[in-house]
C-alpha cells in the first residue's frame, strides 16, 4: 500500500528538525504523491527551517517546563491542554496513515493524540541517551528507531530497532573534493589541515581553546578551518587579522560542509547526534568535546559510544582550554594513531538510515 499521508512532528533544535527532513525526502523520492505535513511548536526554529525545505507545518502553542523557577510554568498545563486540542484537530482533518515523531516538545502532544486515534506511530531517537518526550513516547508507539546500542534501558526492548540517524546525503559525499575545497578555502592541498565546527551559534570553549594555542598550530605548519559561529565572529575577527596567516580559513558558518569534511585531517567537533553521525560515514580522526550544556549530559553518551570503540578522542569541556590543541597535534604527527582512528569510526557509520527508517514505516502503514 502507498503512502497518500505522512505527519512528521517535532523540532526544537536542529538535531530533531534535519533528521525529520531527511525522512521527509525519503518518502518523497519514493512516494512523489506523498501528501507530508508537519507539526512543530510555535515560535521554534522547526517553523522557519521545515519551510524553507519545501514542506507545509502547523504550529502548536505547547512549551517546555523552565529548569529556573518562572511564572511561564504557570502556563504550561494549560498550553499542553490546548495543543492537545488542536493535534486531535490537525490529525482528524489530516487524515494520516502514520504519525512520525523525532523529538521535541511537539511530537509528545501529536504521538500521544495519534496513538489514542489508533494510527500507526513511529518515533526516531537521534541520541545514546533519549530526551524526555522519547522516554514517555516509547511506551505508546509501536517502533523506536535508534541510532546506538543498549537503549533497551529505556525503551521496550520488543520495539526497538537500530536504523542509525539519517544524515543530509549531500554533507557526507566528499569523494573527489579535496582539491576544490582547498582552492575554495585558498589553503595549500599539501599541508595538513585540522577542521574545528562548533555548531551555527559557534562554542566558546572551541573558540577559546583554538585562541589560546594556535601558535602552536602555526608553528607546526598545519592548517585550520576554523568555524567560530555567528556569536562570536565579530570578537575574534581582529585576532585572526592579526596573525597575518595564510595557513587559516576562518568563518562564522560553513554552507558547504561537505568540501570542509574533505579538506580536513583531522575533526574537532561537539558531540552532537547529527554531527556525531556525520563523521562517521566521513571516516577521519575526530576528537569529540561534548557540550555540558544539553539536557542529560546527551553529548558525553554519544561521544563515549564511539570512544568505547578506539573510533574517537574525548576531550571534556572543562579540560579543553589546556588539552585540545596539544591532543589534536599528537594526532596529526601519529599516522598510526590516525589510522587507527578512521578505521575504527567507519565501522561505526550507517550510511542508509534513511532507507531502514522508511522500511519501519512501511511494515507499520502495511
Amino acid at each position: 500500500m502507498p503512502l497518500r499521508k505522512v505527519i512528521i512532528s517535532g523540532g526544537g533544535t536542529g538535531g530533531h528538525i534535519f533528521p525529520a527532513i531527511a525522512i521527509a525526502n525519503k518518502i518523497k523520492e519514493k512516494y512523489p504523491d506523498c501528501e507530508i505535513l508537519f507539526v512543530g511548536a510555535e515560535g521554534k526554529m522547526e517553523m522557519e527551517k521545515v519551510p524553507k525545505a519545501g514542506y507545509k507545518i502547523v504550529g502548536l502553542p505547547i512549551r517546555g517546563i523552565q529548569r529556573k523557577l518562572s511564572l511561564k510554568n504557570l502556563a504550561v498545563p494549560f498550553k499542553l491542554i490546548q495543543s492537545l486540542r488542536r493535534a486531535k484537530k490537525i490529525i482528524k482533518n489530516f487524515k494520516p496513515d502514520i504519525a512520525i515523531g523525532v523529538g521535541g516538545y511537539a511530537s509528545a502532544a501529536t504521538l500521544r493524540v495519534a496513538s489514542k486515534m489508533k494510527i500507526p506511530t513511529l518515533i526516531q531517537e537521534q541520541n545514546g541517551y533519549p530526551g524526555v518526550t522519547n522516554k514517555i513516547l516509547g511506551k505508546r508507539v509501536q517502533t523506536i528507531c535508534v541510532a546506538y546500542d543498549h537503549l533497551d534501558r529505556f525503551f521496550p526492548k520488543e520495539k526497538i530497532v537500530k536504523t542509525g540517524n539519517p544524515v543530509r546525503a549531500e554533507v557526507v559525499q566528499i569523494e573527489g573534493k579535496r582539491e576544490s575545497a582547498f582552492k575554495g578555502y585558498n589553503l595549500n592541498p599539501n599541508k595538513k589541515t585540522i577542521l574545528v565546527i562548533g555548531g551555527s551559534l559557534g562554542a566558546r570553549t572551541l573558540n577559546e581553546s583554538i585562541q589560546k594555542d594556535i601558535q602552536k598550530i602555526l608553528d607546526n605548519d598545519f592548517q585550520l578551518i576554523w568555524q567560530c559561529g555567528s556569536f562570536y565572529k565579530n570578537q575574534l575577527q581582529p585576532f585572526v587579522d592579526e596573525l597575518k596567516s595564510e595557513n587559516i580559513y576562518f568563518s562564522d558558518f560553513i554552507f558547504d560542509m561537505d568540501h570542509a569534511y574533505a579538506a580536513a585531517d583531522l575533526i574537532i567537533s561537539r558531540a552532537g547526534a547529527i554531527s556525531v553521525s556525520e563523521v562517521c560515514l566521513i571516516g577521519k580522526p575526530v576528537i569529540l568535546v561534548p557540550s555540558p550544556n544539553v539536557a542529560e549530559d546527551h553529548q558525553t553518551k554519544n561521544a563515549m559510544a564511539l570512544v568505547k570503540e578506539d573510533a574517537a578522542v574525548l576531550v571534556k569541556d572543562v579540560e579543553a582550554r589546556e588539552k585540545l590543541v596539544d591532543e589534536a597535534i599528537q594526532i596529526m604527527k601519529s599516522e598510526d594513531k590516525g589510522k587507527v582512528l578512521s578505521q575504527n569510526i567507519l565501522k561505526m557509520g550507517i550510511a542508509d538510515a534513511t532507507d531502514r527508517i522508511l522500511n519501519e514505516i512501511e511494515k507499520l502503514v502495511k
